[in-house]
């Protein structure tokens, strides 16, 4: 699953979401003849229009972080929680994945993903390669995707058990900011028989690496981030 948003051409996801659609296709055409993969979108009404017909769509979002806080720069961000209740309800697939809608997948991403999960891995975070931004249109994929490209900290690739999912504590954390990655990995970690980090894989890439998202006007969404944060970490020590 994944959020896309009908962005101006002024932001970088006017470039990156394209290229976002056409690899997870791509992805899922090459694994058609060993298992099935679903994909879907979960969207506020205005963004609909942009959502590709190879797409499942889910039932409109209908709130924002907005509605729980108010902030300095008004920035209408999902709650991860209800993407993804959204997305359990309309799948029953043993394994889900969410993905930033602006990481990119290897053809090979989903064959990859279903060796690691009969490895025994029921849980994962793969980190994204970063590329040069010398090919931006779809049809270059093949390009972008044998650019080896440079490693990158953060997580932004989530794979976990459908019914582990059903257990997750996320609060009112929201995508698009800092932290969030840190909520997710902390229920994967707990609800997890076996969680893998995955730092040194080339299977998912993002254009360029530009963070607009830790300017210092966003501050105020980082600490709230980290407040929930902490109240996951404290519920969790409790049980």
């Amino acid at each position: 699953v994944i959020n896309p948003v009908a962005a101006p051409s002024t932001s970088d996801l006017s470039i990156a979401q394209p290229v976002t659609f056409e690899s997870m296709r791509a992805a899922q055409h090459y694994a058609r003849s060993s298992f099935e993969v679903e994909l879907y979108a979960a969207f506020f009404p205005e963004d609909e229009r942009i959502v590709p017909p190879h797409y499942s769509k889910l039932q409109p979002l209908d709130r924002s972080i907005l509605d729980v806080k108010r902030f300095n720069e008004p920035r209408k961000l999902p709650l991860i929680r209800d993407i993804l209740e959204r997305l359990y309800q309309s799948s029953d697939a043993e394994y889900l994945i969410y993905t930033n809608v602006d990481i990119a997948l290897v053809p090979h991403f989903y064959i990859v993903v279903a060796k690691m999960i009969e490895s025994g891995c029921d849980a994962a975070s793969i980190t994204r390669r970063t590329i040069s931004k010398n090919y931006v249109n779809p049809a270059d994929l093949p390009l972008m995707s044998a650019q080896v490209g440079q490693d990158h900290p953060g997580n932004d690739c989530f794979v976990f058990r459908r019914d582990a999912c059903k257990e997750f504590d996320l609060r009112h954390t929201c995508i698009g900011t800092n932290f969030f990655p840190r909520v997710l990995l902390l229920n994967m970690i707990v609800q997890a028989r076996n969680f893998q980090l995955f730092r040194d894989l080339h299977l998912t890439f993002h254009l360029g690496d530009d963070r607009a998202w830790k300017s210092d006007k966003f501050a105020d969404y980082l600490e709230h981030q980290k407040g929930e944060l902490r109240a996951v970490l404290q519920n969790y020590h409790r049980a």
